[in-house]
């Protein structure tokens, strides 16, 4: 049986080529590497047995002008594997994000991707079907989960009366 640290260290081994580095994290191994080196990346890790992506994240590190773009794998077909999660993770320039797109390493990126693209604007270059997911084109040129999106709130008032309540209201 494999530990975390031995999967650590067979993991940097196989992709010591694309400067890999591992990032703290709770309860999974980050591996970061240079977006250049993302695909190949991946397709190291695809052999090494992690068959899917469990989901795509994205952080926005506002002051430092990146986004952070994480890959979360495990395997289905390895049981070693199957223990762990792995994130094979990027940076991205947050004024015109661009990484390329994973769905043809892993198919089960294709939504998560998209997801990306409509809530932080990331583009995922070389996406087989990369359209909007959940939200009208109007609130999702606002990139909702970035940290400068801005949520209109609504008063912890309650109203006595329907009327007063519909007329506070901007639907």
């Amino acid at each position: 049986m494999v530990t975390a640290e031995e999967l650590q260290k067979s993991i940097l081994e196989a992709l010591k080529d694309y400067k890999p580095q591992v990032e703290p994290s709770k309860g999974y191994i980050d591996v970061v590497v240079p977006v250049e080196h993302l695909v190949d990346a991946a397709r190291k890790l695809k052999d090494m047995g992690f068959d899917h992506v469990i989901s795509v994240g994205a952080v926005d590190y506002l002051t430092k002008k990146q986004l952070k773009i994480m890959y979360h794998l495990t395997s289905y077909l390895n049981e070693d594997l199957s223990r762990f999660m792995v994130s094979l993770s990027t940076y991205v320039s947050r004024d015109n994000p661009h990484c390329p797109s994973l769905t043809p390493v892993w198919l089960s990126a294709e939504f998560h991707e998209r997801e990306e693209y409509e809530m932080f604007g990331i583009t995922f270059d070389g996406h087989p079907d990369l359209r909007l997911l959940l939200l009208t084109p109007v609130v999702a040129a606002l990139k909702p989960l970035r940290k400068d999106f801005i949520v209109k709130e609504e008063s912890d008032n309650i109203e006595a009366d329907y009327e007063g309540f519909k007329a506070t209201k901007w639907w």
